[in-house]
């Protein structure tokens, strides 16, 4: 298990705080439409105000490929923080980042202030972790502390390089949470430990199939990866989504679950349609028997009972990606299902970022989950057994 230090374990008062968060947020018309990464955020930053630091924070926003991009600052987030924290939070508008105003606002700063500096990604030196940036942003601070587990895969400037710069380092709650969760699911569960793979490639998912077939009682494959696996039983898939060049691998998959005596499930029907949109006519077939011309869309009502009473006796329960084409209303009744048999049952229910989350807490079911990671690619990345390059920057135990 991993031991790292915490923001629990840091004395403050007085001192400057870098926080890298995760405020990544989406954008319409320069309004937030989901704050979720924002109010994630708030117990580490509210731990750090009350014992008395002066808290600095900084994040990346989308793409702007190292130079100013209006449209990507962090301005809207500097307001809503301010007002959900109940205290005006300073933005720091410097397109250079570390420029003549955060410098001014950090030397202004009484203890339990906080200031926001701008997207990180204005500074091309950032996403190649080069050391001048990284000390820049060092310089403003004594403690730096990460809690932006969705960027930790990445071994960037704010979230690797600058550790080398301070003279400690931890992580936040969110971090802490992630590490535990994720971590201890796959090391250490209660069992029976059932883990349900879906989303559309194989091929993003070979590392994580292989290591789950390690760990897990039971493994749940839906989705558009499961097409590949139906045509490596000799099935007909239509026009679905197939990696051909998969096709032997989900073979060997299957051979190494039999040997492990591991439950692998795939769907038994499917819900298809010939074209790909939400009011196409559907029918549900037996999982390859799809004839040409057809696409599959969704898990049918027979695997749906299957992985639904497959999840009932869990004690532990991992979900990343969703069985189905979710975002069409009527495509959406697998992945519905999975969420209701995992909001129905007494275990660790843990779902692994990305569309899953959104699925999740669009159906209304995300506080019924035990924890829902904030990081798609670094939680897949995570249960692939891998370091985390911002995770093994920060100072250990």
């Amino acid at each position: 298990m991993l031991q790292k230090k915490t923001v629990d374990q840091l004395q403050v008062k007085g001192k400057h705080v870098l926080v890298r968060c995760d405020f990544n947020v989406p954008l319409k018309d320069g309004v937030i439409t989901d704050e979720n990464r924002i109010t994630a955020a708030l117990p580490t930053i509210q731990k750090l105000m009350q014992d008395g630091g002066k808290v600095i924070l900084c994040s990346h926003m989308g793409k702007p490929k190292g130079e100013p991009k209006p449209e990507l600052s962090l301005a809207p987030v500097a307001k809503r923080l301010g007002e959900l924290l109940g205290k005006e939070v300073v933005f720091a508008k410097d397109d250079e980042v570390v420029g003549p105003n955060a410098k001014a606002a950090v030397a202004k700063m009484q203890d339990g202030d906080v200031v926001l500096l701008e997207n990180t990604r204005y500074r091309k030196e950032e996403t190649k972790n080069e050391d001048n940036f990284s000390q820049e942003l060092a310089s403003l601070a004594d403690i730096f502390v990460n809690d932006a587990f969705g960027t930790s895969h990445r071994a960037h400037c704010s979230t690797v390089g600058v550790t080398k710069f301070v003279k400690e380092s931890a992580v936040g709650y969110l971090m802490q949470k992630e590490i535990e969760f994720l971590g201890n699911a796959v090391e250490n569960p209660t069992r029976p430990f059932v883990a349900i793979l879906g989303g559309s490639k194989v091929s993003d998912k070979i590392n994580v199939i292989n290591r789950l077939l390690e760990k897990v009682d039971t493994l749940i494959i839906g989705g558009g990866m499961a097409y590949t696996f139906s045509v490596a039983m000799g099935g007909h898939v239509g026009n679905s989504l197939l990696e051909a060049d998969k096709v032997e691998y989900a073979k060997e998959m299957m051979k190494k679950a039999k040997e492990k005596g591991v439950n692998f499930l795939l769907p038994v029907d499917t819900v298809i349609a010939q074209e790909f949109k939400n009011d196409a006519p559907s029918k549900t077939v037996p999982s390859g028997e799809i004839p040409d011309g057809w696409m599959g869309l969704d898990i049918g009502e027979e695997s749906r009972k299957l992985f639904a009473d497959a999840i009932q006796d869990a004690k532990t329960v991992v979900w990343n990606g969703p069985m189905g084409v979710f975002e069409f209303e009527n495509f959406a009744a697998g992945t519905k299902a999975i969420a209701e048999a995992m909001a129905n049952i007494d275990a660790t229910t843990i779902i692994g970022g990305g569309d899953s989350a959104a699925a999740v807490n669009q159906m209304g079911y995300g506080d019924k989950m035990t924890h829902i990671s904030t990081g798609g690619g670094a939680s897949l990345e995570f249960l692939e057994g891998k370091e985390l390059p911002g995770v093994a920057a920060v100072d250990d135990l």
